[in-house]
């Protein structure tokens, strides 16, 4: 049987996309550094193996295994076909929702899940981002991720951080709105660890606190930028000391809002101390 995470989703920095048709890799992904593992059906998948690739899954998951799936989306004759071999199956942690343009899309999915059963929604195109506060606001999302290269071909816009800068914003602004954790950046295609990193450090600089990966080996440049350094540990450590942990010894109006970022940097790594 393979380790899972001891990560929630709503704080989980690694989320891998893994070919579903790649079975072969499904133990070694879960025994990596990853906080998340989703088996891709949808865009990791060629359209001749999709349906080899749910059976393998299935059985992989049936087997005592855990991990998320990334289904098609809701136009896709593939969408049902997800849906009914792995919506109900022992050993799925959550879905990630591919092409999610409107709240209708999360409750179609919804409906054909098991009960509670997590979804990332991820919005990849303008439609999409115009919905976002509300697709964010669907009961059983957990978070929204930026599907970047669908996002870019959709709308045209370029690859540079400037150009993206707006969009991501948006993300993490609808996110805000309906009081669901920060989300998930795209991936870096990049081999180079220095581009990985500094893409990394940009998503944290605009507020996402997750990012898409498609290699494991990135798991632990990712996991290293998007948890607290040990600067802002030791920065936490000295505002709760001074302020107590229930604020007793604030001063002035500056030093609740001081201490809430504290607490929330302490909690987070408390959450990563100790995970492989």
């Amino acid at each position: 049987m393979s380790p899972t995470s001891t990560i929630p989703p709503t704080i989980a920095r690694s989320w891998l996309l893994l070919p579903a048709d790649k079975s072969e890799r499904f133990d070694a992904a879960v025994q990596s550094e990853m906080d998340v593992v989703v088996l891709d059906v949808e865009d990791g998948c060629r359209q001749s193996e999709k349906e080899r690739a749910r059976r393998e899954v299935r059985q992989w998951l049936e087997a005592g295994n855990h991990a998320w799936i990334r289904i098609n989306d809701v136009r896709s004759p593939e969408w049902e076909k997800d849906l009914m071999a792995l919506g109900h199956c022992p050993g799925l942690d959550g879905v990630m929702l591919a092409k999610t343009e409107n709240p209708e899309h999360v409750a179609l999915t919804a409906a054909r899940l098991a009960p509670d059963t997590p979804i990332v929604a991820l919005v990849e195109s303008a439609d999409g981002l115009a919905q976002a506060a509300e697709i964010a606001k669907s009961e059983q999302v957990v978070r929204l991720a930026f599907g970047v290269g669908d996002f870019r071909r959709d709308t045209g816009i370029g690859s540079s951080q400037i150009a993206l800068a707006y969009t991501r914003s948006q993300f993490v602004v609808a996110s805000r709105i309906a009081r669901v954790a920060p989300p998930i950046d795209g991936p870096t295609i990049s081999n180079d660890t220095h581009v990985l990193m500094e893409a990394a450090e940009h998503a944290v600089e605009m507020g996402m606190t997750g990012k898409l990966c498609l290699r494991v080996d990135q798991a632990p440049y990712i996991n290293q930028v998007l948890a607290p350094s040990a600067a802002d540990v030791s920065w936490a450590e000295s505002v709760i000391d001074e302020l107590g942990p229930g604020g007793e010894r604030a001063k002035d109006g500056s030093d609740l809002p001081r201490l809430a970022r504290a607490q929330k940097i302490s909690r987070l790594a408390q959450a990563f101390a100790g995970v492989r």
